[in-house]
């Protein structure tokens, strides 16, 4: 398991793109809205690792709540994993609480499940794999 992603929750995707490219020194290599999650993300290559930033799309979606709670900064760290629904297994069967109880599709072609912050010491952790 590896560090797939790092998710930044942002009031304005355009003006963080402009930050993020000139602090990383590099522009998103992708952008593209997320509608079952109402966001817009862009991402960005940090070596092995990416950069994702979340703009809400609509005033009930987990990204806008988040902002309006906590104000812009990291949501969530994302891990990449070989088989996705084995990690679910063994998740739940360690005790760990689970947000959604099938992976679902995510954004930059993956499939995503997320376990529930109080289960990993206030951190939102998302799981992803590739869809093939």
């Amino acid at each position: 398991m590896k560090i797939e992603h790092i998710g930044i929750a942002v009031r304005d995707l355009a003006a963080a793109n402009d930050l993020y490219t000139t602090l990383l020194g590099t522009p998103p290599y992708k952008a593209e809205s997320v509608a079952s999650e109402h966001v817009t993300t862009s991402f960005f290559q940090t070596g092995e690792s990416k950069v994702e930033l979340l703009e809400a799309t609509h005033p009930d979606s987990a990204i806008a709540k988040y902002i309006e709670k906590r104000g812009e900064g990291i949501h969530h760290v994302a891990s990449r994993v070989e088989d996705i629904r084995v990690e679910m297994a063994r998740l739940r069967e360690a005790g760990y609480r689970l947000l959604n109880e099938e992976p679902k599709r995510g954004a930059d072609n993956m499939w995503v499940c997320f376990v529930h912050p109080k289960s990993a010491n206030g951190v939102l952790v998302e799981l992803c794999q590739p869809i093939d």
